[in-house]
């Protein structure tokens, strides 16, 4: 079953320094009917204005991850961490037991734009830690790249986050194709974060996205002009 959330379908808020949409429930926006897709509670797709962005504030039992598309972002954390990173990088931030932090678009000339996930943890009052792994581009390049799962990768550098889910994402040239087997009682959920994409059949547009359950595979394809590029949920 392929159920499909486009994205004129999510909440959408526009703060005029910050446009976001939320494919969850999320700070203004409340629809019981999307409150998260198992263990993926937000899903946001950011765009921040040169120069500003999210003051220091509090998070705990969360696994954060950071996905810029485009521009770069300044981190800063009650850890000790400031880190500056843009595209072909995934930052994950564990809030275990509590931390403070605060993001703002690191140019003053150019917008940034960057997906900002929450995956609920299997444990609570972990220990706070930060993880930021890059990669060169060609490395999501017609595959799936793994970006973070349940423990350390033995093929690729790849974040580890307190929760059985592995995240990936893929560039996919118009026609270009990728497949991924969901093992039984696996789920999937589906991000086009740029471009068009092709899922089992159904298209999907920027923005639009897909909740998989009981299907054994995914054949994703790029669609368009220019491709797509796609964030993949493989969740319990």
């Amino acid at each position: 079953m392929i159920t499909i959330r486009k994205s004129h379908e999510r909440g959408h808020a526009d703060r005029g320094w910050l446009n976001t949409y939320h494919a969850f429930s999320f700070a203004d926006y409340y629809d019981p009917a999307h409150m998260g897709f198992r263990a993926l509670r937000v899903l946001n797709d950011d765009r921040v204005a040169p120069g500003k962005g999210f003051g220091a504030h509090g998070h705990r039992d969360m696994e954060i991850l950071t996905y810029v598309l485009e521009g770069t972002l300044t981190h800063r954390d009650s850890m000790g961490e400031r880190r500056t990173f843009g595209p072909n990088v995934i930052q994950v931030m564990s809030a275990g037991t509590g931390v403070v932090h605060s993001e703002f678009n690191a140019s003053h000339t150019d917008p940034v734009h960057f997906l900002q996930i929450w995956i609920e943890p299997s444990v609570q009052d972990a220990e706070p830690s930060y993880q930021e792994i890059s990669f060169a581009p060609d490395e999501k390049q017609g595959r799936l790249r793994l970006l973070a799962g349940p423990e350390a990768s033995q093929t690729e550098p790849a974040a580890v986050i307190h929760q059985d889910a592995r995240v990936y994402a893929a560039v996919l040239n118009s026609g270009e194709k990728v497949a991924k087997t969901l093992a039984p009682g696996r789920h999937a959920w589906v991000q086009v974060a740029r471009g068009n994409l092709c899922l089992n059949g159904q298209e999907l547009n920027e923005g639009d996205a897909a909740a998989v359950s009981e299907e054994r595979e995914l054949a994703l394809a790029g669609d368009g002009p220019d491709g797509a590029e796609i964030l993949v949920f493989d969740l319990a």
